[in-house]
């Protein structure tokens, strides 16, 4: 082969690997991996990625958890600022975190607001509009935050549609 074949071939190749990168990063998100942190929240929900909100609204929740949507989710306070700092520095609008899945759903944020529930965010609500209370009933699925009956890979902070 030669030196100028190689080096097209490679261009092609490497041409290839970026667009498939950056395809698949629009359905990744980077998953929870600190271990308080899963063990936690993870406790009685999917521990979401800390990239599907901003800083703000990480703190905001934490601040609340004696009234976490209804539940008395309280924790000691040095767990809680462990935890709150392992979102924040996720979070979709701390450096680097503007990739893939943060990215789409920061986009649909006012830069007012802080939003508590992803499940509202207008980035959430276009990629589940199809996504009945029967289509869940169907599959078993309680709640529209189990992410895992609908996306197998989704601990994993892949949101492929499965």
């Amino acid at each position: 082969m030669t030196h100028r074949l190689f080096l097209t071939l490679a261009a092609i190749g490497l041409g290839l690997g970026w667009t498939a990168t950056a395809r698949a990063g629009d359905d990744f998100i980077a998953p929870v991996s600190d271990p308080l942190t899963l063990r936690e929240c993870g406790e009685c929900h999917m521990a979401f990625a800390p990239g599907f909100l901003p800083a703000r609204s990480w703190r905001a929740m934490m601040a609340g958890l004696a009234n976490h949507f209804g539940q008395d989710a309280s924790l000691a306070q040095g767990d809680r600022a462990a935890i709150t700092a392992t979102l924040e520095a996720g979070a979709a609008d701390a450096p680097g975190g503007r990739r893939g899945l943060a990215a789409e759903f920061l986009s649909w944020v006012d830069p007012a607001g802080t939003p508590l529930r992803l499940t509202l965010n207008p980035a959430f609500l276009h990629e589940h509009r199809r996504v009945t209370p029967e289509r869940l009933s169907a599959r078993g699925v309680r709640s529209i935050t189990a992410c895992p009956a609908c996306h197998r890979n989704a601990e994993r902070g892949w949101f492929d549609d499965d």
